[in-house]
């Protein structure tokens, strides 16, 4: 869930840019939007997306769930929030990068790897349309800059940080629905996949499919191939050549 109308767009924004005024009188409040927007992140890092709930974060604050509501207006612009904290998270690192543009790519998407590992719960928030907020400009800036230089057009440049932000994001929804299938079905991988080879057995004769065979034999199933950065290499890999083809292009 996230800010769809407009007015819940403008809170989201208006509380993502300038936060919550402090009163201009009267005792100093023990809540922040800071510190409620943290509990929120670590509920849904713990529990899900579908746990969090303005009671369910009053409790982590040891408060009463009708304080929130002091700081922000309800669950969609509070999981704004969310977002825009997370994408914080990366961007010391981000800042601190060095070496080629390619190694700054790669350091790039292996932070957004991890930061998806952290918290799962962002793959479930359509991104679409994201709001715009302060951490998500700065890394999007970031990310640019590493591009700069390079030749390729402002088109071109926000193009390659898509590409790899959507290999990123779809290979770590996929890897994360299937590490999180055994506790949401009950089934086990082991169960799993011997549900699979008792109808194989009986209905999939031998050499019918033999590329798939093959894989088997080749222990491709086993989870040990890193699907992550041989990606990554190869995406990497034909980018470099579209870099090179433009420069080539330019110095003709």
């Amino acid at each position: 869930m996230s800010t769809e109308s407009g007015g819940e767009l403008r809170r989201s924004l208006e509380l993502m840019w300038r936060g919550v005024p402090e009163p201009a009188r009267g005792p100093r409040q023990s809540l922040t939007l800071a510190g409620i927007v943290r509990a929120a992140i670590t509920v849904a890092d713990a529990e899900g997306l579908a746990a969090l709930s303005m009671r369910r974060i009053a409790a982590e604050l040891e408060s009463g769930a009708m304080s929130l509501y002091r700081y922000v207006p309800g669950k969609a612009e509070l999981t704004d929030l969310m977002l825009d904290e997370v994408y914080g998270e990366d961007i010391p690192d981000l800042e601190a990068v060095e070496g080629d543009w390619r190694a700054r790519l790669t350091r790039n998407a292996q932070l957004q790897w991890a930061t998806y590992q952290r918290h799962p719960w962002m793959l479930q928030i359509p991104q679409g349309r994201p709001l715009l907020g302060p951490n998500s400009m700065q890394v999007t800036e970031i990310s640019l800059r590493h591009l700069d230089g390079l030749g390729l057009d402002e088109h071109e440049m926000v193009g390659v940080v898509i590409t790899v932000s959507s290999f990123v994001a779809g290979l770590a929804r996929s890897t994360i629905e299937y590490m999180q299938a055994a506790e949401r079905t009950g089934l086990s991988d082991e169960d799993w996949w011997a549900a699979h080879s008792e109808i194989f057995v009986t209905t999939l004769p031998p050499g019918r499919m033999p590329m798939m065979d093959r894989v088997g034999e080749a222990g491709v199933w086993d989870g040990d191939f890193d699907s992550f950065a041989f990606g990554l290499e190869r995406l990497l890999d034909g980018i470099e050549v579209f870099v090179n083809a433009r420069n080539g292009a330019a110095g003709s």
